[in-house]
């Protein structure tokens, strides 16, 4: 039995894959302990969280109970260029926290190997300073860069001429000077630690195994990411959601899903064109807010779609025709999983970077915010519902999705790397003889 320690962002669109993979553990007799500070609790289970997957809180003295409120706000109400000076400001400060804060915690449970979340570097780090195996996951988009991808906090479209690159290489000299406070404290901590020159998120990704909710096609064309890269897909939990969940009933319409994630799930105006589109295309409509709508906003959506905090996505997607989604990583390779096209309505980080891929791959449009009318809405949900071209691309992808073995694979990889502490490579996992020796 090995016991993972867990590192990533405080926010369900990094914690839940991790959960998924962490149950998934479990499953094969190990322990998971996901650590960050007390408000993150209730991501993962509560304190303490059970036998199998606990939590352990660390940072009381500097990220105390109702940090985590103050750093969703930023992330929420963010509306131009010059709002991510605070949120960038938070990563320091949370980087800072856990680089203080996990060595201790981690001697004091007894991890045997850590699974990080690439978008927080802390976890690679640790693992470094104390000598533990490392795996990071891309639950975001792959922070790996090269001269040939843009910055992932960027819309632009794959360009590789001459220009194209310039341009994505001036990106990231703009993405370093936004990233110095950051970057400050990943470098004092390697140097104080003696674990080599590391100055930005991408230069604590594990050496051992790295993997990523993508998939190939859904990517960008890539000619340097290492050996130890695997796109696994979605890591989801095998048995799905809610089965007593209920869909509207069927009426002879398309349904559509439309959500805009948890951190941006309050944006009143951006549902309310989304529901007059669908209104006027005769379409059934579910909405899943987060928690974000309150009541009287819910009830100025016109047409009565069913309204939810949250649904359990497998269940509305295998049944949708189309989804709007703001572009989050997760809810867009949920669609792609079931060969459901996507209109994206892209809002803040990196969704921008997401439509251009799923625009790039053919399985559906954007539309920009700024210019967002409930007619232009209303055009593009007509086109994608209407050319059938985007409903197989999605189907496509759906098909790679599922060859990617998601949560089980990227379980091998993690239990491999524990157990030799050896990099594990695309070579010795693509023919899945870990899988067909454990069957045997």
């Amino acid at each position: 039995m090995t016991h993972f320690a867990f590192v990533a962002p405080p926010f369900l669109g990094h914690v839940n894959p991790m959960m998924a993979l962490a149950r998934e553990l479990v499953r094969r007799g190990h322990r998971a302990t996901f650590l960050h500070m007390a408000d993150a609790a209730p991501l993962v289970g509560g304190e303490g969280a059970g036998q199998e997957i606990s939590f352990r809180p660390v940072g009381q003295g500097t990220h105390p109970p109702g940090t985590l409120a103050g750093i969703k706000h930023r992330m929420a109400t963010i509306r131009a260029f010059w709002g991510l000076t605070g949120i960038i400001r938070d990563v320091a400060s949370t980087t800072d926290m856990l680089c203080r804060d996990l060595p201790g915690a981690l001697r004091e449970i007894g991890a045997d190997a850590v699974v990080a979340d690439q978008s927080e570097a802390a976890g690679g780090l640790v693992a470094a300073h104390l000598g533990l195996p490392v795996v990071s996951v891309a639950n975001a988009l792959p922070l790996n860069r090269e001269p040939g991808v843009p910055p992932p906090f960027t819309p632009w479209r794959y360009d590789p001429s001459h220009w194209g690159t310039e341009r994505n290489l001036g990106g990231y000299r703009v993405s370093d000077l936004l990233m110095r406070a950051p970057s400050r404290v990943i470098s004092g901590y390697a140097t104080a630690w003696g674990i080599g020159e590391r100055r930005t998120i991408e230069d604590c990704a594990s050496r051992l195994a790295q993997v990523s909710q993508t998939v190939p096609s859904f990517d960008l064309p890539r000619i340097a990411l290492p050996d130890v890269f695997h796109h696994v897909g979605p890591l989801r939990d095998p048995e799905g959601g809610d089965p007593s969940f209920r869909l509207p009933e069927p009426d002879g319409r398309p349904l559509v899903y439309a959500s805009l994630g948890t951190l941006q799930g309050g944006r009143v105006s951006i549902f309310r064109r989304i529901a007059e589109a669908a209104c006027r295309l005769e379409c059934r409509l579910v909405v899943a807010h987060g928690g974000a709508l309150s009541t009287a906003q819910v009830a100025t959506l016109p047409g009565r779609p069913a309204v939810h905090d949250f649904v359990p996505q497998d269940v509305v997607l295998r049944e949708a025709s189309l989804a709007v989604l703001n572009g989050g990583l997760n809810t867009v390779m949920d669609a792609l999983t079931y060969g459901v096209p996507i209109v994206a309505v892209p809002i803040a980080f990196e969704q921008g970077a997401i439509a251009a891929r799923l625009e790039r791959a053919g399985a559906g449009r954007a539309v920009s915010r700024r210019f967002l009318t409930a007619g232009r809405m209303e055009r593009t949900m007509r086109e994608v519902l209407a050319t059938s071209s985007y409903r197989a691309r999605s189907r496509e992808l759906g098909r790679e999705v599922a060859r990617g073995h998601g949560v089980d694979l990227a379980a091998d990889i993690v239990e491999r790397v524990a157990r030799t502490g050896r990099p594990v490579t695309r070579e010795m996992m693509v023919t899945g003889r870990d899988r067909a020796e454990r069957a045997a």
